[in-house]
């Protein structure tokens, strides 16, 4: 028989819960991570209500105690982080159209705690620190990876000298980035499960005294071990899909700070990019007239 989780037995009694019961289930429902490392007395005064209605929360849903509650709160921790949490237990019992509208309505709530939990200060460091930097790298590997290549693709269109590390192989990276120094820029790209050559490469960046920057779900996130400035971006992960919309919108951010900072280098580089493609499609029709007539 399939182990049911904690949050499926909230989702399932949560109808016929009190108004007091309701309360913390809509907390733990949202906010499980956190509230798996706190004490029922913690989470009474987080909601504004007595300790001891926590506790009967738990037995409500036929646990021992809050001491269980508090486990299994922990193992969907666990769950979420290995990416061996059920699929179904985020969008049991609903339709295709009620899971189209969740996952909006969850990436857009993304959204907007990233913005109240942004650091406005680090954000600025961040633009001066990659507009100055001699050469940036940027590494983000697994599901960062398309991250990674949105920077690097309009990074290219701002600024010159941008490497983007995109090698599985630890070595190959470090080959990638032997030369950095003091005046370049290390951009780490990792979320939840984090990476660990992302995160060996930040080491290796922050050895050598380059400006490391952290592009990752929070201050407790291992990748801002090595960082000087950190950009941190909700993010959520079910089961196997990862998603980054906050990430992209932060990363998105940063590419619009940057072409204002300096609109007369984007626009020559833009109308040089421009040019180019023209001259590119029209040899290339060139060539495949030339083939034509051959053949």
């Amino acid at each position: 028989m399939e182990e049911v989780s904690v949050l499926r037995r909230i989702e399932d009694a949560f109808p016929k819960m009190s108004k007091g019961h309701k309360k913390i289930g809509t907390y733990l429902l949202n906010h499980f991570e956190k509230a798996a490392f706190l004490t029922a007395a913690e989470i009474g005064k987080e909601l504004g209500i007595s300790e001891s209605t926590v506790v009967r929360f738990a037995s409500g849903l036929g646990l021992s105690g809050f001491p269980e509650l508090q486990r299994e709160l922990a193992k969907c921790v666990s769950d979420r982080l290995s990416g061996t949490g059920p699929l179904q237990d985020a969008f049991y019992g609903k339709s295709q159209s009620e899971i189209v509208t969740s996952v909006l309505k969850a990436d857009a709530e993304k959204i907007f705690q990233t913005m109240e939990q942004l650091d406005a200060a680090a954000f600025d460091v961040a633009v001066e620190a990659i507009l100055k930097a001699e050469v940036v790298y940027v590494c983000g590997l697994r599901s960062c990876e398309p991250l990674a290549r949105f920077l690097y693709l309009y990074l290219n269109l701002i600024r010159q000298r941008v490497v983007l590390l995109s090698t599985t192989d630890v070595s190959e990276t470090f080959e990638q980035m032997i030369h950095i120094g003091e005046k370049d820029c290390f951009i780490g790209i990792s979320f939840p499960r984090y990476s660990m050559r992302t995160l060996k490469a930040m080491e290796f960046a922050n050895s050598r005294k380059a400006k490391v920057i952290a592009i990752s779900d929070g201050v407790h996130s291992p990748m801002n071990l090595y960082s000087s400035c950190n950009l941190c971006a909700k993010s959520d992960m079910i089961s196997v899909v990862d998603s980054l919309v906050a990430p992209l919108s932060v990363i998105n951010a940063l590419i619009v700070a940057m072409v204002l900072k300096c609109p007369a280098q984007v626009r020559e580089n833009m109308e040089l990019l421009d040019q180019t493609w023209k001259d590119y499609q029209f040899n290339l029709n060139d060539e495949i007239n030339a083939i034509d007539v051959d053949l």
